[in-house]
C-alpha cells in the first residue's frame, strides 16, 4: 500500500508518516519498482499502535522506547502521565474560573479587564495587606466578581482581611448569599463558621432565611452565630439558642445583648424573662450558669423580669442573690 493510501486509511498525514520514518518509529517494508514507499499490513498496524500511544499523551521519544525496548514497563510512565494530566486539568480549570469571573464583571474595555485581573491576583496574594486592599477597593471602579469574593471570604484566616471581605460582600448586594449558604455544608468547620459570619452581614431576605435555617444546623458554632445575627435583627426564633449560649458561657455577653434587643417588645420581654427563670430553676443548671442567667435579666425590661430578680435576691446561692440585689438597685435608680 502506497503512502497516500496509508494516510487516507490511517488518518495520519503523509508528512507525519515521513517524520515517523525519520525517527525510526515505522519504516515501509518495501519499495515499488518506481521507488515509492510500500507499506505492509504489519506496517499499518504499527502506525495504529503509534497513534494509540500518542492519544495517551506519550511523546514520540517515549513511544519509541515503548515499541523498541522489550523490558520497558509502562506503569511508571502511566503514573507520570496521570500526574501531568491532573496538573494540566487543574491549570485549565483555574484559567476557566478566571475567565468566567472576568466575564461576570462585564468589563467595558481592556482597561477594565486588566483591573479585574489585578484585583483577582491581589485577592490571592500571600500578603494579607494586599488581600485587604483588594477587598476594600472592590467595586470602586470595576467590581470584583461575587464568586471570587465568596471564595476568598471562605478561605481567609486573617481576621482583618476577613472583615474587609465580608464588608465587600455585603456592599455587593445579596448575589453571594447562595454561594455562602453552600459553605454551610462544607466538611471543614472553619469554612462553615466563615460562611455563617459572612451571611450575618449580608442584606436581604434570602440571607435572613439562610440564617433562620442555620438555627437548626448540626454545627453548634453555626447555630450560635446565626442566633446572634437573628437576635440583633429582632427574630424571636433565636431566643432558645441565645439562652443556651448564656448557659454554656459561649459569647454569653453578646447573647445577652441580643436578648435585650429582642426584649424591646413587652410581650417578648416577659417571654424571655420567663424562659430565663425556667433555666435558672432547672436542676441541671450549675452555679456559674445561674450567675450568667441572672446577669442576663439586667437587659430585660418589664415586671416579669423585675419580679424574677426580687425572687433571686433571696436565692440560696449568695453570688446569685447579690447579683440580683445589685440589678434591682440599678432598676430603681433608672
Amino acid at each position: 500500500m502506497l503512502i497516500g493510501e496509508v494516510a487516507q486509511r490511517s488518518g495520519v498525514s503523509a508528512r507525519m508518516l515521513r517524520h515517523y520514518e525519520s525517527l525510526g518509529l515505522v519504516r515501509p517494508s518495501g519499495r515499488t519498482s518506481s521507488g515509492y514507499r510500500e507499506y505492509s499490513e504489519q506496517d499499518i498496524q504499527r502506525i495504529f499502535h503509534i497513534e494509540s500511544l500518542r492519544s495517551l499523551g506519550l511523546s514520540l521519544r517515549e513511544i519509541e522506547r515503548a515499541l523498541h525496548d522489550p523490558g520497558f514497563a509502562p506503569s511508571a510512565l502511566v503514573d507520570d502521565l496521570i500526574r501531568q494530566t491532573r496538573e494540566r486539568i487543574a491549570a485549565e480549570t483555574e484559567l476557566l474560573t478566571r475567565l468566567r469571573r472576568i466575564h461576570a464583571a462585564d468589563p467595558a474595555g481592556w482597561e477594565d479587564v486588566l483591573q479585574v485581573v489585578a484585583l483577582l491576583h491581589a485577592l490571592g496574594s500571600a500578603h494579607a495587606g494586599a488581600r485587604q486592599r483588594a477587598a476594600l477597593s472592590s467595586g470602586d471602579e470595576v467590581p470584583v466578581p461575587v464568586e471570587a469574593l465568596v471564595e476568598a471570604a471562605l478561605s481567609e484566616t486573617e481576621p482583618n482581611v476577613a472583615g474587609a471581605l465580608r464588608w465587600a460582600l455585603a456592599r455587593s448586594g445579596d448575589g453571594g448569599t447562595a454561594l455562602l449558604a453552600q459553605g454551610l455544608g462544607s466538611p471543614e468547620p472553619a469554612v462553615r463558621e466563615r460562611a455563617v459570619q459572612a451571611l450575618a452581614e449580608m442584606p436581604g431576605d434570602e440571607a435572613l432565611a439562610q440564617l433562620q435555617d442555620g438555627l437548626e444546623h448540626p454545627d453548634v458554632v453555626v447555630r450560635r452565630h446565626a442566633a446572634l445575627a437573628l437576635g440583633t435583627r429582632g427574630v424571636a426564633a433565636a431566643v432558645p439558642t441565645l439562652i443556651d449560649m448564656i448557659v454554656a458561657g459561649s459569647n454569653d455577653t453578646d447573647a445577652a445583648d441580643a436578648l435585650s434587643v429582642l426584649a424591646s417588645d413587652t410581650a417578648m420581654a416577659d417571654r424571655i424573662a420567663a424562659t430565663l427563670v425556667g433555666r435558672l430553676a432547672a436542676d441541671t443548671t450549675e452555679a456559674p450558669a445561674r450567675g450568667r442567667l441572672t446577669q442576663a435579666l439586667a437587659g430585660i425590661p418589664g415586671t416579669k423580669a423585675s419580679g424574677a430578680l426580687v425572687e433571686l435576691s433571696r436565692d440560696p446561692d449568695r453570688a446569685v442573690a447579690l447579683t440580683a440585689t445589685y440589678l434591682l438597685q440599678l432598676r430603681e435608680v433608672r
